[in-house]
């Protein structure tokens, strides 16, 4: 019988098999506590509505109690690595109230998600949701001629997707003169085989479940490969200290303003994955820096 030491020596031994599966394990249970987290904390006085016939298809949107006449518009769209999230766990009760109070309405979207639906069909979603809420204008007192998107990681992609490839919004019966701008929030596959080839191997399996092994279809899903214009009528982009984040969101930039699309970058700190989901959670507080950069940019873009 092995004594005790070396029964460790003989563990000490054995090859870490499973040690990538299980760090990944280990973040996912960071989001989901984060993503409760964001849950509890999800402002209150929303409405949903339903903008498609899948149950995914629905929205929730709150409108400033003060305000009269047709206020501005601002969409949010969640993360998740284009698999898990909703419209209920990445909005958090500070950046919904703090848009409340600037006088805007806000409406946080579902979409249908990855493996059951495609990201192009997600895509799709966010231009439907877009179509719908300007439809319903006059009802929910928006102003259908100021609306912007914003998206935080999948989502920011999402948003940026919808933004510069323009069939997107034409097969919902739109153009982008119904859209004042776009908000990317973190993301990284802005160039998604740049993001594959270069990410290692945190994500990789989420990437290729989402956007499959096909170099052209790969580069059909990278809003950083479709920037010659059209584009949606101007970019805020922001990102925290991630290397990948950085490079995406940068090349993203540097794309759009050479095709002569306006864009905003700016980048805040937070390391890994907390810094990631920080820029969501913590957007709206007074004492976060990214709030009042995106305040201006709001401000401009809806005068």
């Amino acid at each position: 019988m092995l004594s005790r030491r070396q029964a460790v020596l003989a563990l000490a031994s054995i090859p870490l098999i499973g040690s990538t599966a299980r760090a990944q394990t280990f973040r996912d249970r960071i989001r989901a506590r984060m993503a409760e987290k964001m849950r509890a904390d999800s402002a209150p006085g929303a409405h949903e509505y339903a903008y498609g016939p899948d149950p995914l298809q629905k929205l929730d949107f709150w409108r400033p109690d003060a305000a009269t006449g047709a206020v501005p518009l601002v969409i949010f769209v969640h993360g998740g690595g284009w698999k898990r999230g909703d419209k209920g766990n990445a909005t958090g009760a500070t950046k919904v109230q703090h848009l409340l109070g600037q006088g805007y309405a806000v409406a946080s979207i579902d979409y249908r998600l990855v493996p059951a639906a495609t990201v192009e069909q997600q895509a799709g979603d966010v231009a439907a949701s877009v179509a719908w809420l300007r439809g319903k204008a006059g009802e929910l007192r928006i102003d259908p001629s100021r609306i912007v998107l914003m998206g935080h990681s999948a989502g920011a992609h999402l948003v940026a997707l919808v933004g510069t490839d323009p069939h997107y919004f034409e097969a919902a019966g739109l153009s982008y003169r119904d859209l004042k701008g776009v908000i990317a929030l973190d993301g990284a596959c802005y160039d998604v085989p740049r993001q594959i080839a270069e990410g290692g191997q945190f994500m990789h399996d989420t990437y290729i479940q989402a956007f499959g092994g096909d170099p052209a279809r790969q580069k059909a899903l990278s809003p950083t490969l479709h920037a010659a214009a059209p584009n949606a009528a101007s970019f805020l982009i922001l990102h925290v200290d991630r290397s990948d984040g950085i490079a995406q969101s940068e090349a993203l930039a540097a794309a759009l303003r050479a095709t002569g699309t306006p864009v905003e970058l700016n980048g805040f700190e937070g390391k890994g994955l907390r810094g990631h989901m920080a820029i969501n959670r913590d957007l709206g507080s007074p004492d976060y820096p990214a709030t009042p950069v995106v305040d201006a940019w709001l401000k401009r873009i809806f005068a």
